[in-house]
């Protein structure tokens, strides 16, 4: 059994210390000004929030160690302390239940990735510009935040930087003005956003629409699609992505509307372990781009996470299955759909490989250590396909639609997700999720069961390449 470090109700289990449940948020504006020479960050963050149930004696924010200029509560001064990455802010009087207020926070200072067992996390300075990556808990490297995925909120974030470089943020490009040799973006995100899905990429980038703002006559509108890449990988880059547009729209038939306004992707320059999702947004390294579309899987896979992780979020990160193993299964779905592999190939293949593996994960609750283990990727698509053969196509399918509708921007359990499944399914579904979720020991390969079957491809394939 996995015994978790005890923590106050509503409290991350996995990381105890990020976050604040007295309080949430519900807007962040954060204004920055970023040197890539000196990587020197200046920022001015301005947080709206509202007071839980309870009188509020201090306000936690999570925040690196930057050099703190200014603190306001609601336009005053206050004091407060700033250690060991917790900014702790202390009204003169407890703040009364229910009460909205304002925090601002000016600070400075160079950015740095945070430690982690998985390496740096949040601002990290690349050769030439920088990027963020901040699951799981990296967002404090570089602004201060309620930094637990459940206190979702909207964001408009302004940043200055040398004009020569693109400054790239999730949601919708609202301004772009370049005064004497310095440009500001300005960004506006509107649907709640968990504090890692922010992110920024600066480069030297073009830009490259991917869809027509204009739709032809007849055809429903697509979803705004955008990428940012350094020109000399525009051949191989045209290649690889060049059925992400149709992956949308399939997304779309088998997950539902896509959850945001628009959805870009960036190239940065410089090879990265894996691709990063964020709120609208996902970026690449260069070495998933090489003409050949190697890493289609890995587009579908960031896509797939705009639904799963993004829209629909976890409530704490002991569900983060609920994020991976949507996402994998969705690669299964496309490589199905696109005349590759069915899913059901996939799957065997996953279950093999599993098979041969140490038996002890269980992907409801993994623990900290393997939370981001290969095993809970491959599990967790393991575990959605089992539930397809289980429910049969003409359930399943509605089922997953059902469930990002009805959670959409919300927050959600491993409970929430088998409690929903459940009213889809004719007979019970407690031994099938105790058996893929609960337990380590790997389950048999799943059969089809349901009175429609995916053993041969049920999903409509590209008509052509």
């Amino acid at each position: 059994m996995n015994h978790q470090p005890v923590s106050a109700p509503g409290t991350d289990p996995y990381f105890p210390d990020h976050g604040d449940t007295r309080y949430r948020v519900h807007h962040y504006e954060l204004d920055l000004d970023y040197r890539p020479v000196s990587n020197r960050l200046s920022g001015s963050a301005r947080l709206s929030a509202l007071a839980g149930p309870a009188p509020l004696e201090d306000i936690a924010l999570d925040l690196a160690a930057f050099r703190i200029q200014r603190v306001l509560l609601d336009g005053r001064t206050v004091r407060y302390t700033h250690r060991a990455g917790k900014l702790r802010i202390r009204p003169a009087e407890a703040l009364a239940p229910g009460a909205g207020f304002t925090v601002e926070v000016r600070y400075t200072g160079n950015p740095q990735p945070m430690g982690s067992p998985w390496g740096g996390l949040g601002w990290e300075e690349l050769t030439d510009g920088a990027l963020v990556a901040s699951q799981p808990v990296g967002a404090p490297s570089w602004y201060p935040c309620n930094d637990r995925p459940a206190d979702k909120a909207s964001y408009r974030v302004s940043i200055t930087s040398p004009s020569p470089y693109t400054a790239v943020v999730g949601g919708r490009l609202v301004t772009r003005t370049t005064r004497a040799s310095s440009t500001t973006w300005v960004y506006e995100q509107p649907a709640p956003t968990s504090t890692y899905l922010v992110t920024v990429s600066l480069g030297k980038y073009m830009a490259v629409p991917l869809t027509s703002p204009v739709p032809a006559e007849g055809r429903h509108p697509l979803v705004p699609q955008i990428a940012y890449l350094p020109a000399r990988l525009l051949p191989e880059f045209t290649e690889d992505f060049a059925r992400q547009t149709r992956m949308m729209q399939f997304f779309e038939e088998v997950f539902g509307p896509y959850p945001f306004g628009e959805y870009t992707v960036v190239v940065a320059d410089e090879e990265l372990d894996i691709p990063v999702e964020a709120q609208g947004m996902a970026t690449f390294g260069t070495n998933h781009v090489d003409g050949a579309r190697t890493s289609e899987r890995l587009i579908a896979h960031e896509l797939a996470h705009q639904w799963f992780g993004n829209s629909v979020s976890v409530a704490d990160w002991q569900h983060i299955w609920l994020n991976e193993g949507f996402a994998k299964y969705a690669e299964w779905l496309w490589s199905e759909h696109a005349g590759g592999r069915t899913a059901a190939a996939h799957a065997a293949a996953a279950h093999q490989l599993l098979a041969a593996l140490p038996q002890d994960l269980r992907p409801a609750d993994p623990s900290k250590e393997l939370m981001f283990d290969d095993r809970l990727y491959e599990r967790g698509g393991l575990t959605i396909h089992a539930l397809r053969c289980a429910l049969g196509e003409d359930a399943f399918f509605p089922m997953l639609k059902d469930w990002t509708r009805r959670h959409r921007h919300g927050t959600v359990s491993t409970t929430d997700f088998t409690t929903h499944a459940q009213q889809y399914a004719v007979g019970p579904l407690d031994g099938l999720f105790d058996a893929w979720l609960r337990e380590p020991s790997l389950p048999p390969l799943p059969r089809p069961t349901g009175p429609h079957s995916p053993a041969n491809r049920q999903v409509k394939p590209l008509s052509q390449d």
